[in-house]
């Protein structure tokens, strides 16, 4: 039983041994497979959910409190992380969890996970190595565990790798370098904790596509990330389209609501509760009327309108 349970707690850890056998730096396929069950859609190449494109664009549009209540129904109640600096703050960005776990190194930690990253054929320092692993619309999500000065996990060289390969930026619970360079990267993004001239010293990769933390909330690869000057949300993967769906549609009733109040058609009292038979008519004779401002397909209309109890 004791052999047991130490088996257990060292395949918890994010680089872990088994018979004395270093394992892969990343998560296998088996192992992301494990903990996004509930995705049912296509995969990437590394085995994470691959949220489409369109709806990763979407996204940028709706607001994070409207996706934070639908979360919260779900009860997904650890997903929003504010505090952050942000390069560029009116620029939103969204993307596909490629999530990282830095730990300050010790030489008994840091040279196995350097040996194995050879094997690996892992080119460079560890803080570069997730980032051969980009793909487009993904973002590099690190817990840096908040680390400023001698925590810089990249600089402006990196940046733009990152950005060729993802099209994307950076979340870092952690901090960068050579902030000039970087925001001359344009579409280039950050959310850190800081910046400092320093390089990065005394830490190392713990392990890439594992579940990590940032701030408060649990981050899975292959979740939708919504990152707005506000803050940032995570979205589970098999939740994406039902939290933009219904975003989206949320904002379409505040849009006709106020609408009519302007109109003077209704009252705000009738507006701000349940609606009537007579609203809830308007409303859907409205989106028929005005298909360019309905952003989801009619297919993902329809089927969020069978369920909706408004």
């Amino acid at each position: 039983m004791k052999r047991r349970f130490l088996l257990l707690a060292f395949s918890s850890f994010p680089f872990f041994y088994s018979n004395l056998k270093a394992q892969s730096v990343q998560y296998t396929k088996a192992q992301i497979l494990a903990y996004s069950q509930e995705w049912k859609g296509e995969r990437l190449p590394d085995g994470r959910p691959k949220v489409p494109d369109a709806l990763l664009e979407r996204a940028k549009k709706i607001s994070l409190e409207e996706a934070w209540g639908v979360l919260r129904n779900e009860g997904y109640r650890n997903q929003f992380v504010s505090g952050w600096q942000i390069m560029r703050p009116d620029e939103p960005m969204t993307g596909r969890a490629l999530t990282v776990t830095y730990m300050p190194s010790r030489p008994d930690l840091e040279n196995p996970i350097k040996e194995q990253g050879k094997k690996e054929n892992r080119k460079g320092a560890s803080n570069s190595w997730p980032i051969d692993m980009l793909t487009k619309g993904d973002i590099y999500i690190a817990d840096g565990f908040g680390k400023i000065v001698d925590g810089t996990l990249i600089g402006d060289n990196l940046g733009n790798s990152i950005y060729a390969k993802s099209g994307n930026g950076v979340i870092f619970d952690g901090s960068a370098r050579d902030l000039e360079g970087l925001e001359a990267i344009q579409g280039f993004n950050a959310w850190v904790r800081g910046y400092d001239p320093s390089y990065i010293q005394n830490m190392v990769v713990g392990c890439i596509n594992c579940p990590t933390r940032i701030g408060q909330a649990t981050v899975l690869p292959g979740d939708l990330i919504l990152a707005k000057k506000e803050g940032i949300i995570f979205i589970p993967a098999h939740l994406a389209e039902k939290v933009v769906v219904n975003s989206e549609f949320i904002a379409l009733k505040d849009t006709f609501g106020h609408l009519r109040l302007r109109e003077g058609k209704y009252t705000p009292g009738e507006i701000d509760t349940a609606w009537n038979d007579t609203i809830k008519t308007d409303f859907l004779q409205w989106l028929k009327d005005n298909p360019d401002k309905v952003p989801m397909t009619r297919e993902q209309l329809d089927g969020f309108l069978q369920g909706r109890t408004w």
